[in-house]
């Protein structure tokens, strides 16, 4: 049975930002967690970064730059946050991650503009965007119907 790489703030971590978490109830993924099936992973701060911090935007894509508001240069933590998300989802042997929304690290369709207007703009985050290269599938947690029915067809598969 295939695992799931999950932003940790969506499993009731107080990682982000502003040292708070984005639980996402939902009895599927309570049966999933007592599987042992959920691998809860926060690339920020496994990138190095605390927790409260400032909020973060990708503000240029060519080459890669996340900013806090002050223009602190963050990409080294973020890109490092991103590589370490590969390593555990290839170690934990994950099929796809569930990633928290309009991140700069795990936003899988839409993230900020960098100009911390709150305007979305499509466009992935450094972690979604690392593991999309790597051929994982990606859900956000809109997405959790399409989620379940991806796991029904990787679980048909294994058995």
């Amino acid at each position: 049975m295939g695992k799931i790489l999950v932003s940790a703030c969506l499993l009731g971590e107080n990682v982000r930002y502003d040292g708070q978490h984005k639980l996402l109830r939902h009895p599927q993924l309570e049966q999933w967690r007592h599987q042992g099936r959920l691998v809860p992973f926060c690339p920020e701060v496994a990138g190095g970064l605390p927790v409260p911090r400032r909020a973060a935007e990708i503000r240029q894509r060519f080459p890669i730059l996340v900013t806090d508001r002050d223009g602190e240069d963050l990409t080294p933590a973020y890109l490092r946050g991103a590589e370490l998300a590969l390593e555990v989802a290839r170690r934990e042997n994950c099929c796809c991650a569930l990633l928290q929304s309009r991140s700069p690290s795990c936003g899988r369709d839409q993230i900020y503009d960098g100009q911390f207007r709150q305007v979305l703009i499509p466009g992935s985050g450094l972690t979604a965007s690392e593991l999309m290269r790597h051929g994982m599938a990606l859900f956000d947690e809109s997405q959790l119907e399409q989620l379940i029915a991806f796991m029904q067809i990787q679980d048909l598969h294994a058995a």
